[in-house]
């Protein structure tokens, strides 16, 4: 399975609203094969609590700018690890000390890498 479309669209928007917001190390996975609930985490990392907020903030912003749903937010008040999920697309905002501890990218390592259209930093 390989995620649809739409979930790659929304990627695109979600990591350019983080990029906005210079979130570093911004990482797209499709996780379609092995979550059936979802197709797509996006990790970005921020420096500090307040930079972790706005970078949830601005893309919670613009997807809702494009019409997508917030389904449920996690951790926004405590800007260390920040849940959104969007349905088909799961965003995950870290301090960076929390996305090091976490590595979620070690976790799903099986999973491809999703392009993304920004300039990742």
């Amino acid at each position: 399975m390989t995620a649809t479309p739409r979930s790659l669209e929304l990627t695109q928007i979600a990591a350019a609203a983080a990029d906005a917001k210079q979130a570093e190390n911004i990482v797209a996975l499709d996780v379609s094969g092995p979550l059936p609930l979802t197709d797509v985490f996006l990790l970005a990392s921020g420096r500090n609590e307040p930079q972790v907020r706005a970078i949830a903030e601005e893309v919670i912003d613009k997807l809702l700018e494009h019409g997508v749903k917030l389904l449920r937010r996690e951790g926004l008040s405590e800007g260390r690890w920040v849940l959104l999920d969007f349905g088909d697309v799961v965003v995950h905002v870290f301090h960076d000390e929390d996305r090091m501890y976490y590595s979620l990218e070690r976790l799903w390592k099986d999973c491809p890498v999703v392009p993304l259209t920004i300039s990742v930093g």
